[in-house]
């Protein structure tokens, strides 16, 4: 991974205090992993995938991945677009002490698909080094101000993974 740039707006300055300081708040510390979510898959399916509750602070994806038992899994993650074929996604699971499902069911079977404002796209998923992830930190940290409190907060290594669009067909909408 050489040097990417984000293709999309940067986040500085006052937004960038603004997202470390709710990202760091007792509150979405606790509730959000069980609010956000689902309200943001509520929202992604009511608008088309055009717009979702956390897309106000954060660009957001939904990460279509597979369970181990097969059923399909939707997550919306924050998310960068680094080149115009990759996206940077970042396990953090709110600073919690466990990894997220999805980080591992990437792992186990690295095909997904993203739904990036509305479109589906195919992507493989690459978990990136401890060398790759120091580099692209500055990068992670402008999308996630509050990145290092939640990697220090949970007390473990925070997987980060690279999305490249892999050519495959994408799948068929579905009314999930």
């Amino acid at each position: 991974m050489t040097a990417p740039q984000w293709d999309t707006e940067q986040v500085t300055g006052r937004r960038q205090r603004l997202l470390r300081a709710v990202g760091n708040s007792w509150l979405l510390r606790r509730c959000g992993p069980y609010l956000l979510p689902p309200l943001d898959r509520r929202f992604h399916r009511w608008t088309g995938g055009r717009w979702m509750p956390s897309r106000l602070l954060v660009p957001v994806l939904i990460l279509h991945t597979t369970r181990r038992d097969g059923t399909p899994c939707a997550t919306p993650l924050l998310a960068g677009r680094i080149t115009r074929d990759t996206f940077i996604v970042m396990a953090t699971n709110f600073g919690r002490p466990r990894h997220p499902a999805w980080s591992h069911h990437l792992l186990r079977e690295p095909h997904a698909t993203v739904d990036w404002h509305g479109t589906l796209l195919p992507v493989r998923a690459r978990l990136l080094t401890p060398r790759e992830r120091r580099a692209a930190r500055d990068l992670i940290l402008a999308r996630m101000p509050c990145f290092d409190d939640y990697a220090h907060r949970s007390r473990r290594d925070i997987r980060v993974f690279a999305l490249t669009l892999d050519g495959r067909r994408p799948p068929e909408r579905s009314s999930s």
